[in-house]
């Protein structure tokens, strides 16, 4: 029901998740993945108020650093004024490991996309902290999946980032040579930190000396005055979906 949350259980994954060797190519990583099977999983639901059942509609797929997908409630005016539908999983938080963390947002995304009447051009994958750092992760070395990226107070990239105080922040991970021409030129990336983050230097250097450098074509910096390591304010959300909605809709006026 348009407007009210629901908790969701499915029972397929895609290949892109399904398959450990995929999943552990996908990101060069030395570790197995362990095992997974999503339809043990539950996931939080909501589609926008005022949808008729049938327009198109975005998909917002939410990593949390915590167990609980929050979505606070003046997000969801900002998500319903974007026609974009909310799904993030349950006991996706910092304490699960990364290849599950990211297998539940891919095993989101497939099956409401099958589900819904998704518009394929707008399906971001977003999240705060931890869950942001997954999420940066998804952007690039899944990015035929999601063709926009918000990452909310962290953010990890594919080489090592010189900070100008000497400090290195180490690679996190190693795409795809054949996919990361293809992300850098097609996908969006809004990099959201503020002035009090503890996160800012990471991200402040991951957009110059990680997107910038190695070509991205679009990304940019939100940084907010006078805010700290928490989830950002609903105005500051809004300008960063309309970024990696560039060219793709009109918003509709928030209900």
């Amino acid at each position: 029901v348009p407007g009210e949350r629901a908790t969701v259980r499915f029972t397929e994954s895609p290949p892109q998740s399904a398959d450990p060797v995929q999943v552990r190519y996908r990101l060069m990583a030395a570790e197995e993945p362990p095992p997974y099977d999503v339809s043990k999983e539950t996931f939080e639901v909501l589609l926008p108020t005022g949808w008729d059942g049938k327009s198109p509609l975005g998909l917002f797929l939410w990593i949390d650093a915590g167990d609980q997908p929050r979505l606070p409630a003046s997000w969801e005016k900002i998500l319903a004024k974007h026609q974009l539908a909310f799904a993030g999983a349950r006991r996706s938080g910092n304490p699960r490991n990364l290849f599950d963390r990211l297998r539940l947002a891919i095993d989101a995304n497939h099956n409401l996309r099958r589900q819904l009447p998704i518009d394929g051009r707008r399906v971001y994958v977003s999240g705060f902290s931890g869950g942001s750092r997954v999420a940066s992760m998804l952007g690039v070395a899944w990015g035929e999946m999601f063709s926009g990226t918000i990452c909310c107070m962290g953010v990890n990239f594919y080489t090592d980032l010189a900070a100008p105080d000497g400090k290195v922040y180490g690679l996190s991970y190693l795409p795809d040579e054949e996919l990361l021409p293809l992300v850098k030129k097609h996908c969006r990336f809004a990099l959201v930190t503020g002035e009090r983050d503890f996160n800012r230097p990471n991200t402040l250097c991951a957009f110059e000396n990680g997107f910038r450098k190695e070509g991205f074509a679009h990304v940019r910096v939100f940084d907010i005055p006078d805010h700290g390591h928490s989830l950002p304010p609903p105005d500051w959300l809004d300008e960063a979906i309309s970024f990696v909605d560039e060219g793709k809709r009109e918003p509709r006026p928030a209900p």
